[in-house]
C-alpha cells in the first residue's frame, strides 16, 4: 500500500470517529501539539462559488479522494446552482456564507448587512436545511457592527496562495504544500479552473505527507475549541 493510500486510510479512520472533544479555550499563539499516532489536520476552504463548470468537477475529485472541504458561498451565484449546494451538504462538506454580492462588511447598516449575510444564510438553509452557516467576510474585512451581527464565528485563513493572481497551477500548489502545517486553514477559490485543479493536486500531495483533511467545524471539534460569535479564527491548533 502506497503512502498516499495509507494516509487516506488514516484520514477516513479519523473522520469515522470524529466527535466533539471537551471544549477548552485555546490562545491564538498556543503551541501546536500532535499526539503520537494522530495525523496532522488541515482544513481546505473555498470562496466565491458555486460555479457549475469548476465546483462540479472539484466535488467529483474530492469525492473520489473522500476528502471534505468547507465552501463559503456567494449568494448571488447560488440561483442556477442549487443542486451543487445540495450536493455539498449531502457529501459531508461544510457550507458557509461569503455575502450575497461579495461586498466588504465594513460600514454597512444593519439592514444592508442582513441583505448580504442573512439573505445568503436563508438561501443556503432553504437548500441544505438548518445548520451553522458560518461567515467568511470578503477580503477578511469586517468592523464591530459586523462582528456583533454575524451570528457565529468568523472564519479567516492562515495559508493563502493568492490563486486569483494567475493560473499557474504549479505555483499555487507549491505555495500551499511548502508552507502548510498542522491546524492550518487553506484559502482557495472554486471560481477558477486552475484553482480547482490545484486543489486536487494539493490534496494528493498532503495526503502523501500524512495530512488528514477535515472541515473547519471538525477541526475545531477535534481540537476542543468552542466557536465564539464574532471571534476571528485563522488557524486551529
Amino acid at each position: 500500500m502506497g503512502r498516499k493510500k495509507i494516509a487516506l486510510f488514516l484520514c477516513i479512520a479519523v473522520l469515522a470517529v470524529l466527535l466533539p472533544a471537551p471544549a477548552r479555550p485555546v490562545p491564538a499563539d498556543a503551541p501546536v501539539e500532535i499526539k503520537l499516532g494522530e495525523p496532522p489536520l488541515v482544513a481546505l476552504t473555498f470562496d466565491d462559488g458555486p460555479r457549475s463548470s469548476t465546483t462540479g468537477p472539484l466535488l467529483d475529485g474530492l469525492a473520489l479522494r473522500e476528502v471534505p472541504a468547507t465552501f463559503f458561498l456567494v449568494g448571488s451565484r447560488i440561483p442556477g446552482n442549487e443542486d451543487l449546494v445540495r450536493r455539498m451538504a449531502a457529501e459531508g462538506h461544510q457550507i458557509g456564507v461569503h455575502t450575497y454580492d461579495h461586498v466588504e462588511l465594513k460600514g454597512l447598516s444593519r439592514r444592508d448587512f442582513d441583505l448580504q449575510v442573512g439573505r445568503t444564510r436563508a438561501l443556503i438553509t432553504s437548500l441544505a436545511g438548518e445548520g451553522n452557516y458560518w461567515l467568511r467576510p470578503p477580503y477578511g474585512f469586517l468592523d464591530k457592527g459586523a462582528e456583533d451581527w454575524c451570528g457565529g464565528p468568523v472564519i479567516l485563513w492562515s495559508v493563502d496562495p493568492e490563486d486569483w493572481r494567475d493560473s499557474d497551477i504549479d505555483r499555487i500548489v507549491a505555495a500551499v504544500v511548502e508552507h502548510v502545517s498542522d491546524g492550518d486553514i487553506i484559502l482557495l477559490h472554486d471560481l477558477f479552473p486552475s484553482s480547482a485543479q490545484a486543489a486536487l493536486r494539493i490534496v494528493d500531495a498532503l495526503l502523501a505527507k500524512g495530512y488528514c483533511f477535515v472541515t473547519v467545524e471538525q477541526l475545531m471539534q477535534q481540537r476542543g475549541v468552542i466557536p465564539e460569535t464574532g471571534a476571528r479564527y485563522r488557524k486551529i491548533n
